[in-house]
């Protein structure tokens, strides 16, 4: 029996050209850095103790500053993907506000939201916490710049679970806080998932917010940064190198437990 062999149009070679050169723009930079770097190299930056202090921090305070914000970035999210009100346009808006302005100008807003002297700092101060300067201000950076992807990304999924599912369970007796539990939650699961990992997997890679709010302590992009301008490309590219090379296996690690999740 003879295969059938698919026949590709002029359009189609087209897509595939212009897909090639967007593949090649996004893998060559990467690839040359790696070529670049010898595995001595790698392995003499992993044992320098300032750099994994930095990795350890980066990982942490991005996936701890994930999980502490998701807990009301959720329900805030289902509420906007199930309730009509006016200004909810003003509010989705307000909400990708982050994304769209530059980090820099995001990092002084945070520092002067925080700082010692505004209400955020004096109540925390009157906690016995510092915000600037402090791991819990590497947090709020992170979040700052990070949250709407978790909002949009759990928005989208609550919006995507049939309403009637919900109202069905709303006239058999079940109370709105059940019906979100036991039905919205588990229906939009993969979505939030997916918004849970593109949080921390944007958060651990800010620089610009961070490097304003808490310059010490360092997290490895601000340490990257600055063993560039000290002692240039050939001293910071394997500390690049191995940061990029951990943080894509904790991204690939949280992917497939992603995937189980949603397979169980």
């Amino acid at each position: 029996m003879a295969l059938s062999v698919r026949k590709y149009s002029g359009f189609d070679l087209l897509i595939i050209f212009l897909s090639g050169l967007v593949l090649l723009f996004i893998v060559a930079p990467l690839l040359g850095m790696l070529l670049r770097t010898t595995p001595g190299q790698l392995f003499e930056v992993s044992g320098k103790p300032e750099v994994m202090h930095s990795i350890v921090l980066t990982l942490g305070v991005s996936f701890s500053a994930t999980l502490v914000f998701a807990v009301a970035a959720v329900p805030f999210a289902y509420f906007l993907a199930r309730r009509t009100f006016h200004g909810r346009r003003l509010v989705n808006g307000l909400v990708d506000l982050p994304i769209v302005i530059p980090h820099t100008a995001a990092g002084i807003a945070m520092l002067g939201f925080i700082s010692r002297e505004s209400v955020t700092g004096k109540a925390a101060s009157l906690l016995g916490l510092e915000l600037v300067g402090r791991p819990a201000g590497i947090a709020l950076a992170m979040a700052f710049v990070s949250l709407p992807f978790l909002i949009n990304a759990a928005r989208d999924g609550f919006a995507s679970v049939p309403v009637r599912y919900e109202k069905a369970a709303l006239n058999l007796g079940a109370s709105p806080f059940r019906v979100f539990i036991t039905i919205a939650l588990p229906l939009a699961w993969k979505q939030i998932l997916s918004g849970l990992v593109l949080m921390f997997a944007r958060g651990m890679s800010e620089f610009g917010a961070v490097v304003i709010v808490a310059y010490h302590p360092m997290v490895t992009p601000v340490l990257v940064y600055e063993w560039f301008g000290a002692y240039g490309l050939r001293y910071a590219r394997p500390a690049a190198v191995l940061f990029m090379l951990i943080a894509l296996a904790f991204f690939i690690v949280l992917r497939l437990l992603t995937h189980r999740r949603h397979h169980a």
